[in-house]
């Protein structure tokens, strides 16, 4: 359970201690059980939205506090990675000045408006799917953008120059382990909303735009690194909370 282990040190503030030495093949273990990480979040996310509405609050303070929460839950790493990517993709310079941007440490317009709609959505698709009583599709938006992660990771994807995250879990993925995740999103899908066709369009299309996004991050920046996998995720929960509102 070391992999799992470590995904739970990386990818949240529980005090869970992870192996001592890590290498490529400890990180993509780790990288490997990142959706299972996403239900404990998504559970607490749900969780939280709850707590605020039955004490009177209203449903959409709920989901923003709930996506307050996951910042804070996950140390901000993945909205800083979702505004140093947006940042990076509009400096319109050359690869090494992309990275560049995005190691600056502030965050440009690019990334403040990133930030504000895509936080916006969650907050917003949180508390509609809290409201019409559909909890599991808020789990599940939250799972869908760690299978993100898996498939963003994927063999054939490689690390950008100077990458320190990504250079440990770029290309430790099989299309396997990727494709059984996203199976096993699509088939929760179904059960989180009632509907046969509503919550798979919902996971496919989210996951879909973030394998794009991906890509094109890949070619802009020369390679996948940690900022990448973080917007890739920010990117899928909002996108797949959104859609999982229709039809409630």
């Amino acid at each position: 359970m070391n992999g799992l282990r470590l995904a739970v040190s990386w990818l949240t503030v529980l005090p869970v201690r992870g192996p001592d030495a890590v290498d490529r093949k400890a990180a993509g273990r780790a990288i490997g059980w990142a959706p299972v990480v996403g239900v404990l979040l998504g559970v607490a996310a749900a969780g939280v939205v709850w707590g605020i509405g039955a004490a009177g609050g209203s449903w959409l303070l709920g989901g923003f506090v709930a996506v307050a929460g996951l910042g804070v839950g996950t140390r901000g790493m993945h909205i800083d990675g979702l505004a140093d990517t947006m940042d990076g993709l509009g400096s319109y310079g050359a690869p090494e000045r992309a990275r560049e941007v995005m190691k600056s440490g502030g965050a440009g317009p690019f990334g403040v408006a990133a930030l504000i709609f895509v936080i916006g959505i969650q907050a917003v698709s949180f508390a509609a799917l809290a409201e019409s009583g559909r909890w599991a599709a808020l789990v599940l938006a939250v799972v869908a953008g760690r299978v993100a992660v898996v498939l963003a990771c994927r063999r054939g994807i490689e690390a950008a120059p100077g990458a320190g995250f990504g250079a440990l879990v770029a290309g430790t993925q099989s299309v396997v382990t990727g494709v059984l995740w996203a199976g096993i999103a699509v088939v929760a899908a179904i059960f989180s909303t009632g509907n046969w066709w509503d919550g798979p369009v919902g996971v496919i299309a989210a996951l879909g735009v973030s394998v794009l996004l991906v890509r094109h991050c890949v070619r802009r920046f020369g390679g996948l690194n940690g900022d990448v996998l973080g917007a890739a995720l920010e990117f899928t929960v909002a996108i797949t909370a959104a859609i999982l509102t229709f039809g409630g």
